[in-house]
This record gives C-alpha cells, structure tokens and sequence, in this order.
C-alpha cells in the first residue's frame, strides 16, 4: 500500500503514533510515502528506518525524530508556563509569550527579524541529527518517498522524489512563510508543501505498477459542527480549510475516475482501481486550536502519539479486510 501523510506542526505526532501501530503489522507493506511539512518528515524517518533496520529501524528512527523536536522545544522562547499550561493545556494562544510573538510576526517579515543570512530555523539541526541522506536516498529497498514543496514565484507544487529529497527539500515542505525565510533550492524559493499538496495524492498513482490501497493520515479536521465566533477559532478553522483544499479538490477528481473505472467507461490497464482508506480522529483534533501546531511539549507529544495509535488500532479492528479490495471510506460523502 501507499502512505499519505498530513503536515500540521506538532500534530504530526499523531501521525508517529499511526505509523507506530502499522509498523506491528507484518502483512502490511508500505511502496510508497508522499508527505507535506510533518508528513514529510514523519516519511522521510519512516523510510530511512525501514532501509536501515527494517521495522525495528523505522521505530527507532520515528522515536528519535520526534525526540528530537520535543528536545529543542524544550529551549523554545514560545511555551506556556508552568501556569498557563495547567490553565491552558496545549493551546498556546493565551499565552503571554505565544500573544507577544504573534504580533511580532504579523509587523515584522522573517526577512526583517533576521536581515543577515543566518538560517535560524531549528529543524535544520532535528534533520542533521536524525537523517542519513545516503540511506534515505539511495537503498533499494527503501519505499519510494515524495515531499511537496509550494514554488513561492510560480504558485505551483514541486514533488520532490528520491534522489532529489534532501535537507533542503524537507525545510522547504515545512517552511511556514511568516515563520522562515524561503527556502532556496536550485534557484527557486520554496514554502510550506500544505498549500498546494497536504499531501499530493497523484505521486502514488501514476506511475504503472503503483499499490492500489491509499491510506491517508489525516490530521486537520475536514468538517466543525459549530460555527467559529472567537479571533482564535476562526484562525483555526481558515488554517484547517486552507490546509485541506488541495486535498479535497484531489479527492474529487479521484471519486470521478473511480466512478467511470466502476462503470466501465475507462478500462485497465491505463486506468486502475484505487481503493482509499482514512485513518484520522476528528473528534480529538477538533478540540486543539491552531497554536498548538507550535507547541513541541513532550508530554503532548506523547499523547498525540497515543492517540495516533488508537486511531490506526480501530481502523485495523474495521477496516483492514477492505485492504485490496475495497474503498474503506466514502469519497462522495466525505470529501464531496
């Protein structure tokens, strides 16, 4: 099967956790991962490990990928204290540093905080600490990775696929535009990969041969039953909608093909079936604002973590017969 994997900050360690608990089951085989921003990430470690020590060696590399980012936010300027944390939770917009940083950065470009070309972004050092290039890259029987990246000058998206996935190619899919500098690959600037591709769904399908099951790992809310009214409510539900709007524009397209390849207007081989799956927790990510993206606590790391686990944990118990044989959610009623 293929992997498609959600960007979204900090709540990428939903996505840890999912990955986790696929990882314990051995009849599944993973060919192909495309991912934007954490997911991304979260694909780039999943390969790695595989390559290098297989199952064992994509937890060990996962572990150690997010370790690291709960490392470095443990120095962050942005945490909550101990107080508002207990007030707060996980939420970081009442939070005196978190409101004092917003209005920095809604005055001042990146370009202006830091006019000196000095890449002050701490993932760089998350991905030289984790990452060996070389396995990443190059091992045969690493699962075949795409990253998204948004070309900032053309507005278009840029898959990045083996060889081309570098450090660079995964700053790039993370870079949030009022947080970085562009990133600079090849002459081109390059933002965050969510606008355009969270995540690109057409790299796992159209080459020949590609795995029929996509299994998507959602983790920014489709759908709210209550409309926002609070400044912090509605800058959630824009993020989430901004987020998900490539996706549910690829979704669409898929569902059509799918219904003429259903109703025998288009034939295999040119066009195969897909079957598409969707492991996510709406319920749980709903009840977490936009600022908690940025917040790399450990301890909400880790529930995240957990979380992610139980979600794939019940769509196994659901769904995992539909492997191969079936779609395992309802295009026309999810993404329609």
């Amino acid at each position: 099967m293929s992997l498609a994997l959600q960007g979204g900050g900090s709540h990428g360690a939903f996505t840890w956790g999912v990955l986790l608990r696929l990882l314990e089951e051995e009849s599944i085989e993973v060919a192909a991962i495309s991912g934007s921003s954490a997911g991304a990430l979260n694909g780039a470690a999943f390969t790695q490990g595989l390559a290098e020590g297989g199952r064992a060696g994509a937890k060990a590399v996962l572990d150690r990928l997010w370790t690291a980012i709960g490392t470095r936010y443990a120095f962050s300027p942005l945490r909550n204290t101990p107080l508002e944390q207990l007030v707060w939770g996980p939420d970081l917009s009442h939070g005196l540093a978190w409101q004092s940083f917003d209005m920095l950065t809604r005055v001042f470009s990146p370009y202006q905080l830091n006019p000196f070309p000095i890449d002050m972004n701490p993932l760089r050092r998350v991905l030289e600490e984790v990452l060996d290039l070389d396995v990443l890259c190059h091992h045969p029987e690493a699962p075949r990775l795409h990253v998204t990246a948004t070309n900032v000058r053309s507005g278009k998206p840029r898959i990045f696929s083996r060889q081309e996935v570098t450090r660079e190619a995964l700053l790039a899919s993370a870079c949030l535009p009022n947080l970085f500098r562009a990133v600079e690959i090849e002459g081109e600037a390059y933002w965050d990969g969510g606008f355009l591709g969270n995540p690109a769904l057409w790299p796992l399908y159209e080459r020949p041969g590609s795995p029929q099951d996509i299994v998507l790992v959602g983790i920014n809310p489709l759908s709210r039953p209550d409309v926002p009214r609070t400044v912090q409510e509605i800058e959630t539900r824009v993020n989430e909608i901004s987020f998900n709007a490539s996706l549910m524009y690829e979704m669409r397209a898929i569902e059509f093909v799918q219904r003429l390849v259903d109703q025998g207007v288009l034939q295999p081989p040119r066009y195969q079936r897909l079957y598409v799956h969707l492991i996510e927790d709406e319920e749980r990510m709903r009840r977490l604002g936009m600022t908690s993206k940025y917040n790399g606590d450990w301890n909400f790391l880790c529930s995240l973590r957990e979380d992610g686990r139980a979600a794939a944990e019940a769509w196994l118990a659901e769904h995992r017969e539909a492997l191969g044989q079936r779609d395992s959610v309802d295009l026309r009623a999810q993404f329609l």
